[in-house]
């Protein structure tokens, strides 16, 4: 019976498909401003937000460009009786704003 390396062969496997991943997960979307940075309150909450162009905008500015469809995979949704954002659940967790560095 041949002796296979499991881990190996499926390492390899996620190693091929992530950088496919990242280009499907993350399409260019033309007109669109990219988070690339966030900043934190005290508690962990998420306040601001930093675009691929330099602006800084508070939550409700960002709240807004998002709605408004401005802003490039981020998603908006209700939930605690308020509009809460977060980054498109695409699978990859180095663009989850969890993950972004701080500014």
């Amino acid at each position: 019976m041949e002796n296979k390396d499991f881990n190996q062969i499926y390492n390899e496997y996620k190693q091929q498909s992530h950088g496919q991943g990242e280009l499907e997960a993350n399409p260019q979307q033309p007109g669109k401003e990219q988070i690339v940075a966030v900043r934190k309150n005290d508690d962990g909450d998420l306040i601001a937000f930093k675009t691929e162009s330099g602006r800084e905008l508070d939550y409700i500015s960002a709240l807004s460009e998002a709605k408004a469809g401005k802003l490039a995979h981020v998603d908006v949704f209700h939930k605690y009786g308020r509009d809460i954002l977060r980054s498109e659940p695409d699978g990859m967790k180095e663009n989850n704003f969890d993950h972004l560095p701080h500014f």
